[in-house]
């Protein structure tokens, strides 16, 4: 498959259920609640991106603004890419197209959790990092034991920035 007839667009509340499934068919992502994908698509659809080739969800990035901080940070919940449409830099397009909007432009960091193994997402965000031309550090944020009471393995905070998008 190549993604040049992929469209990249803001998601819409119908997009919701068919997050749900794509997040089920991209092991190993934790999946959200049905209601939970509807809101990402609806209440952060502005800081959302849903990726769609013939009228199918094939890939998807969820995240939000977090609340009262100083600089803005976009924190990255999730990014799903189906088996079909991998390997073609697809997340990291669905990443900058979110950056790319105007409401983005004041965003100076980004945040996301990722598991120690989870490698492939390791190498999109050190990429993207680098594509913004800007420092990746890394600390635990929610520890296996501590907060997932040993049924998640630990979570880092991956933070990249600080970045102007005003470039």
């Amino acid at each position: 498959m190549d993604n040049s007839d992929i469209l990249l667009r803001k998601p819409t509340v119908e997009d919701g259920m068919d997050l749900f499934d794509l997040v089920e068919r991209c092991a190993p992502l934790d999946p959200n609640s049905s209601y939970c994908n509807l809101l990402h698509c609806s209440h952060f659809a502005d800081t959302a991106a849903a990726a769609e080739k013939a009228n199918r969800l094939v890939g998807f990035v969820s995240g939000y603004l977090i609340p009262k901080r100083q600089e803005a940070t976009w924190f990255v919940w999730q990014v799903a890419v189906d088996a079909e449409a991998r390997g073609y830099g697809l997340a990291k397009k669905m990443l900058t197209h979110v950056l790319s909007r105007p409401d983005m432009k004041s965003v100076k960091y980004i945040e996301t959790t990722i598991t120690p193994d989870n490698q492939a997402s390791w190498a999109l965000f050190r990429s993207l990092a680098k594509q913004l031309n800007a420092p990746l550090e890394d600390s635990v944020a929610f520890d296996r034991e501590k907060h997932f009471k040993g049924r998640h393995g630990t979570e880092h905070l991956v933070r990249i920035g600080p970045f102007s998008l005003t470039d």
